[in-house]
């Protein structure tokens, strides 16, 4: 939707800046119901994000294996993660 606001008037000002708070007070209000919901689903037991691809007993395994000297590299190629997630799971464990 296109508003044909004269910005050179006062009047024009007055609008345009009414507008955009209007639309900034709408987006707070989306945010704090956002916000709740998912409060609100945290509190019901809700687990938010990706699963992981990987049990506990998986990663315990992985860092032991780790720890026998195996390389990062081969254990993200051996369970099918990258790089980064072993090194963020074996600090998890």
């Amino acid at each position: 939707m296109e508003q044909n606001i004269d910005t050179s008037t006062s009047t024009g000002r007055l609008l345009f800046n009414m507008l955009g708070v209007i639309g900034e007070f709408e987006n707070e209000i989306r945010k704090e119901r956002q916000l709740d919901g998912i409060r609100k689903s945290k509190e019901r037991g809700v687990k938010f994000g990706r699963k992981s691809k990987l049990t506990r007993e998986q990663v315990v395994e992985m860092k032991g294996k780790r720890e026998e000297g195996v390389l990062i590299r081969e254990l993200g190629q051996e369970y099918g993660i990258s790089n980064d997630s072993v090194y963020r799971l074996m600090r998890s464990v």
